[in-house]
């Protein structure tokens, strides 16, 4: 038979020192002296659950049989220490959850049973119930510990139990869910307790001070009331004949003078109270509003674990998005404080003095509106009360002074800045910024000069403090046409409303410094917002492309409102034109720009029914150029047939100084005579060199078709490799084996470099064309440095290698200019091979124009020429296409032996009406001495003597 015994432990444990079984609140174990073992006294409800074995040899080591035999009641109590799932109803006092307890039989086999059943065992110690000194349960209890120390046993159960239950843990046993919500639900209603306590102290504190209050109210109360009798009595006193009759209205006084008084003083308490009240309760509602919330959460007993966002913050969150959403919550605010203040203020003047409640709020009024009127209180309460509403009125006063302060510092940056709306009419508006800026408006002041000067408005994402810095670092008179800066965004339609954009009579929209590609891709974008603008646009819109390709999308999205002017396109025809036609550049500037003369289109209704023969020597002051016929939908026909009669409607092209300069007049008296019948000479192939890639270096190649005679060559040197040549050339649309007039010889190498540049024969090339390289076109300043780094190369080489000593014109060309040696070596180059130079900012070309190095240099100058004659005309862009066309007529250069002999005297009608005979029409003529041409002469009747050295300036058809 197996029981339990004090000198053998369990494994694991201390031999000397038992440890006892773990419990979770002390039960009361009761034994007899039989065999038969009684159950518990109280009722109990078992859950079995089940558990993991554990060692059956520590199991059953821990109870075994003492020698010398033994009776039944010895036998021990064992227990599964993961079953001790007992639950009691609450009425049967203090006992708890208990531990499955078995009894063990007296019988081998039954012990036997028993361990299986049990693998791990515990005896149990009852700690709840008094021990009696019995020999069976100190033998079951298995331990020696005195019975009087209950609270350090039960603190021991309770370690060990934590111990075992850690010992669970790692061997993966789950806790129950059961005791989980058991021990949230008791974390939330000790919360809740604690929350309930701490706002019962905060009522009571509350309270308190309410009370303390009432009763100060209450005292005054009874000193009012005091004082009053005291008051009556005096005067009952002085009172000597009616002494009787005195003091019976004196009782009657008394009896209800307590009632009497309060009722007088009662508004006044109220007053003060209300006062006391208003003061504290921001304070109390700073203090606890957090815990608002909470409260409404647990009336409710809701289960809601989300995080909130405390009342705070909500609040000061709701008063950031009112000040910043209305622009006059901050001025209704003070407006509101200062009525707050002024009410407030007077309800507690009126609560401490004896003034009525109209005259204690103008007794507010007053304290607010000038702080040193309070001087003259009387009293504590009264001088305690004015100081406030003083110190009030003077914080209000500063918040004033603030908001005025900001309002006008805001509005002030809101000018400086460029934020506020531009109220004009028949305005030009800019789009945008680049470098052809300062040309640009140097071009609209000139063309305006002769109004007084029109406005000009520039919207840009810049600041409008650096836009005007930059306008004033250009140092050109305007004549009269202010400036307009505003900040902003050409893809907002509020911006673009800002600068009154459905009022301008022309928008100009200029190319970013990004490449190609994605400053076309801007463009678009502002031409998608200007359709946009729900008003509708009164102007043309002049769009400034860097991509022939991409034109006809704008034009697609634009419709008819929209002209393009693509900046490299114009740029590169006027190169090959320059290059073909030395000379032609400076007539192109003096044509487009509108220092000089430019191109006008005007109706003249006197001259309908007229032929074209008679309307071009009937200006004295310009020359007609073309017509635009109304007929056929407004085409412009230049240099048209001398039988072409004017029609109602027609308008004429003509080349004049300014558009108010020029009027039609008599006919002049011209004499026909004989001259020169000289046809065109045969053109001759020509060698050209390109240094550089441009991106629309296939549409240059197809014009150069178009001009060159067969058999001419056309070098290529530049970085790109021979195979990505052939490739970009193909992508662009150009046919290399359908070229019948060009020769493509391609070289690579870098212009930069002195040895690339040797290995060409320089010294045979007619035409030298430096380009703006594609690989450093987002950088003006980089690719100018490599074209004029290009260009000094370029003529050094040549120096040393052509010979010079037969030059004629050189002491007159380059008289005055500088001696340097290898400047002088380079000029004379000069004569032997054109070298034309793309050169971006205009301060590099004049630069490179005063060495005299390069024959003409070409820059962005042009295309903001060509911009501001689109936006001044939008017809004028026809114009400039067809003469830029390499088809149709063009502007050329011919030698005066065409149309005179030496020394003629002739007058300039005379020449035009001989220029028309070979279907020309002469423009402008430029003598052999003189270095810039002349376009519109004046006087045109007066005679002079023309040399065969001089040449002359025409518009022909196919020349």
């Amino acid at each position: 038979m197996q029981e339990g015994s004090n000198g053998q432990s369990r494994p694991g444990q201390n031999p000397a020192k038992p440890e006892r079984p773990p419990v979770n609140k002390k039960s009361k174990t009761t034994f007899s002296n039989s065999d038969n073992s009684q159950p518990p006294n109280f009722p109990a409800v078992r859950r079995l659950s089940p558990t993991p074995s554990f060692n059956s040899t520590s199991a059953s080591s821990s109870t075994t049989s003492p020698r010398g035999g033994g009776s039944s009641s010895s036998d021990a109590f064992s227990f599964n220490f993961s079953d001790r799932d007992y639950i009691f109803p609450s009425n049967l006092g203090p006992y708890s959850t208990r531990r499955s307890v078995s009894v063990k039989s007296s019988s081998p086999s039954a012990s036997k049973s028993q361990q299986q059943t049990s693998p791990f065992q515990l005896p149990v110690r009852s700690t709840s119930m008094p021990h009696s000194g019995d020999s069976g349960a100190d033998t079951a209890r298995g331990t020696g510990s005195p019975p009087n120390k209950p609270k350090l046993r039960a603190h021991k159960d309770l370690k060990a139990l934590s111990l075992q239950a850690s010992g669970s843990s790692s061997l993966g046993l789950v806790p129950s869910p059961t005791a989980v919500s058991d021990a949230e639900n008791s974390s939330r209603v000790h919360k809740c307790c604690s929350i309930k306590n701490y706002w019962m102290v905060q009522l009571l504190i509350f309270s308190f001070f309410i009370s303390v209050t009432y009763y100060a109210i209450l005292l005054r109360s009874e000193i009012e009331r005091l004082k009053d009798e005291h008051t009556k009595l005096q005067g009952f006193c002085s009172h000597e004949n009616s002494a009787r009759s005195n003091g019976i209205t004196v009782l009657d006084f008394e009896s209800g003078s307590s009632f009497l008084t309060f009722g007088n003083n009662d508004p006044r308490a109220i007053a003060l109270c209300t006062v006391i009240i208003t003061l504290i309760a921001p304070f109390v509602l700073y203090e606890y509003l957090d815990y608002l919330p909470r409260i409404k959460s647990l009336s409710k007993r809701t289960n809601d674990n989300k995080e909130e966002v405390p009342l705070k913050k909500r609040i000061a969150y709701m008063v950031d998005v009112c000040f910043s959403g209305y622009p006059y919550a901050k001025l209704l605010a003070l407006l509101f404080a200062t009525l707050f203040l002024i009410g407030f203020g007077g309800l507690a003047l009126y609560a401490v003095s004896d003034s009525n409640f109209a005259e204690a709020l103008w007794l507010s009024w007053t304290f607010v509106a000038d702080s040193g009127n309070h001087a003259d209180r009387v009293g504590t309460g009264p001088r305690i009360v004015s100081v406030s509403i003083s110190a009030g009125g003077m914080l209000i006063f500063a918040m004033m002074l603030g908001l005025v302060s900001d309002a006008i510092s805001e509005k002030v940056d809101s000018l400086r800045k460029g934020k506020s709306e531009v109220i004009e009419r028949n305005h030009i508006l800019i789009l945008g910024w680049s470098d052809k800026l300062g040309s640009l408006l140097k071009q609209l002041a000139i063309a305006n000069k002769s109004i007084g000067g029109g406005v000009i408005v520039v919207l840009a994402e810049r600041d409008k403090e650096e836009m005007e810095m930059d306008i004033a670092k250009l140092e050109f008179d305007l004549m009269g046409s202010p400036v307009i800066c505003r900040s902003g965004s050409p893809l907002i339609l509020a911006d673009l409303k800002k600068v009154s954009v459905s009022k301008a009579r022309a928008i100009i929209v200029l190319a970013s410094d990004e490449n190609a590609d994605q400053s076309d891709a801007r463009a678009l974008r502002v031409v998608l917002s200007l359709t946009g603008v729900k008003e509708g646009l009164r102007g043309h819109v002049v769009v400034e492309m860097s991509d022939l390709d991409n034109e006809p999308l704008v034009k697609l999205v634009g419709g008819e409102l929209i002209e393009t002017v693509v900046a490299h396109d114009v740029i590169g025809r006027l190169m090959i034109q320059c290059a073909l036609q030395p000379g032609l550049a400076q007539i192109w500037e003096d044509i487009l720009g509108f220092e000089n003369a430019e191109f006008y289109i005007k109706r003249w209704p006197e001259l309908d029914g007229h032929c074209f023969e008679d309307v071009l020597v009937s200006f004295p002051d310009a020359i007609p150029c073309g017509v635009k016929v109304s007929a056929d939908g407004g085409r412009i026909i230049i240099n048209p047939d001398d039988k072409y009669v004017l029609r109602s409607g027609d308008e004429i092209l003509v080349i004049a100084e300014d558009d108010d300069t020029y009027a039609p007049g008599p006919l002049p008296e011209i004499q026909k005579a004989l001259f020169p019948r000289i046809t065109d000479p045969p053109k001759f192939p020509e060698k050209i060199l390109f240094c550089g890639w441009r991106r629309d270096i296939d549409d240059m190649i197809m014009v150069l078709e178009a001009f060159l005679s067969p058999g001419s060559e056309l070098w290529m040197f530049n970085e790109v490799p021979e195979k990505d040549r052939e490739r970009k050339l193909k992508d662009g649309g150009l046919d290399i084996s359908g070229l019948a007039n060009l020769k493509l010889i391609h070289r690579v190498g870098n212009a930069v470099i002195r040895r690339h540049l040797e290995n060409l024969p320089l010294e045979t090339f007619d035409s030298i064309l430096i380009l703006a390289d594609e690989s450093v076109e987002d950088s003006i300043v980089h690719s100018d440095s490599r074209s004029l780094a290009t260009l000094l190369l370029i003529r050094d080489i040549q120096s040393k290698r052509l010979p010079y000593k037969d030059t004629k014109s050189s002491p007159m060309r380059h008289s005055g200019f500088s001696q340097s040696s290898w400047i002088r070596e380079m000029q004379q180059a000069s004569n032997k091979s054109i070298i034309i130079s793309e050169i971006l900012d205009s301060r590099t070309r004049n630069l490179v124009s005063v060495t005299r190095i390069s024959d003409y240099v070409l820059s962005n100058e042009l295309v903001s020429m060509a911009l501001a004659m689109v936006a001044e005309d939008k017809q004028i862009n026809r114009v400039l296409e067809e003469l830029f066309a390499e088809q149709g007529n063009e502007m050329c250069i011919k030698p005066a032996e065409f149309y005179l002999y030496d020394q003629e005297e002739l007058c300039f009608y005379e020449i035009m009406t001989r220029g028309r005979q070979r279907k020309e029409i002469v423009i402008g003529y430029r003598v052999a001495t003189a270095e810039q041409a002349v376009i519109n002469p004046v006087s045109k009747s007066t005679l002079r003597k023309w040399s065969i050295d001089d040449v002359f300036v025409v518009i022909s058809s196919g020349g």
